[in-house]
């Protein structure tokens, strides 16, 4: 009789598909793995002690890590697969993909797919993708350019553009999440930039706004958004071209690491054969081709400058290496999902001109502190950064 697992992983064809296809491979091992989706959004409205106790693989994002420490339900990387493989992992991945997922001595989940926030363009519709944020602001003023700042992405989006400016927000507890000169100017950006948005582009998750880009002639350009290889397939009828974020003074490049780990639960028993697999999803190998060839977004270095990977989707990783390899950690302290959510609120307040830069910094920074004072105490175990 095999042996059974289930995970838990997010609902598009880049979160399921590779995972769904590789664990009938199993079957050669006497193990079933059973693969059930939710939206990206469920991991928001279910506790992750929750899901722990039903999973035994969680697809999760690295914010959640703080969460998953706190409540003591996840066994940490080096538990389960040895120092060894992990500093072989972190040698492979991608910027900070594996990072992301490191806090308190140990990792708690395993980069399965890397992304961040870069820049996208209908060739068609833009002849020269903008450098610089000065270059967007002209480009919007012509139209068509949109921001992706529904749900967490306005905080995501206002955090990139900080970065980009000099200044990356604050993690832990600070007397301002980011100086007065920086954050103004990057509100004035943003702010020009909403209201030259297409309607309703605001609203909507990046899934919903790179579908409207490539079924529509609505949006030529978005400076910050999520990278769907999907989306750069160049059989596609409109193939998007992803590329680096836009930069500030002296060339610095904003952006804030995303992606997905896939983590083991304290119900999972993992024999070696689940190891093996796992490892394997890792390797360069499956990560130059078996990952690419069943949708998934590879998060291995092997794969990001692999000519053939890069062929098929118009040079998608070779034009966001430089992006995602200085690429930004949000906080990752218990609770930061939701607090992300709140700060989200704040930024948009101020892009819909219901209150002032200034104040909009200054009461993302009490939020922030105040989250951290509940969750842990302050200051916050990654540092106190003014």
């Amino acid at each position: 009789m095999p042996i059974s697992y289930r995970g838990l992983t997010w609902d598009h064809p880049r979160g399921r598909d590779a995972l769904r296809a590789a664990a009938a491979l199993l079957a050669e091992d006497d193990v079933e793995l059973t693969w059930d989706v939710q939206p990206l959004e469920g991991f928001e409205s279910t506790p992750l002690d929750t899901l722990a106790d039903t999973y035994d693989l969680i697809v999760m994002d690295h914010p959640h890590v703080g969460d998953a420490v706190a409540l003591g339900c996840l066994r940490s990387v080096e538990e389960v697969f040895g120092e060894g493989a992990v500093a072989d992992v972190a040698a492979r991945a991608v910027g900070p993909s594996l990072d992301s997922y490191h806090l308190d001595g140990r990792t708690w989940a395993l980069p399965l797919d890397a992304a961040t926030q870069v820049s996208v363009m209908r060739p068609d519709l833009v002849e020269t993708g903008p450098q610089t944020w000065d270059d967007v602001l002209d480009l919007a003023r012509g139209g068509t350019t949109a921001l992706s700042v529904s749900g967490p992405h306005a905080y995501l989006t206002y955090a990139s553009v900080c970065a980009s400016l000099g200044e990356p927000l604050a993690i832990g507890t600070a007397d301002s999440v980011v100086s007065a000169s920086v954050g103004e100017q990057a509100f004035a950006i943003l702010t020009e930039l909403a209201r030259r948005a297409p309607a309703g582009s605001a609203e909507q998750n990046p899934i919903a706004l790179l579908e409207r880009m490539a079924s529509t002639d609505e949006i030529g350009y978005i400076p910050l958004i999520y990278g769907y290889v999907n989306y750069a397939d160049r059989r596609a009828a409109h193939p998007l071209d992803f590329r680096a974020s836009p930069t500030g003074p002296g060339d610095r490049i904003g952006s804030t690491i995303g992606g997905t780990g896939l983590a083991v639960t304290r119900r999972c028993e993992p024999t070696e054969a689940l190891r093996r697999h796992i490892l394997w999803l890792l390797g360069d190998d499956a990560q130059r081709t078996f990952i690419p060839d069943h949708a998934g977004q590879p998060s291995m270095l092997a794969a990001w400058t692999d000519e053939r990977v890069n062929r098929d989707s118009g040079d998608f990783y070779l034009r966001t290496l430089p992006t995602i390899s200085g690429a930004w950690v949000r906080p990752r302290f218990p609770g930061f999902t939701q607090t992300q959510s709140a700060l989200s609120a704040l930024v948009r307040q101020v892009l819909d001109g219901e209150s002032s830069p200034r104040e909009g910094i200054s009461r993302m920074t009490d939020l922030q502190n105040a989250a951290i004072a509940r969750a842990v105490g302050a200051p916050s175990p990654e540092g106190h950064h003014a």
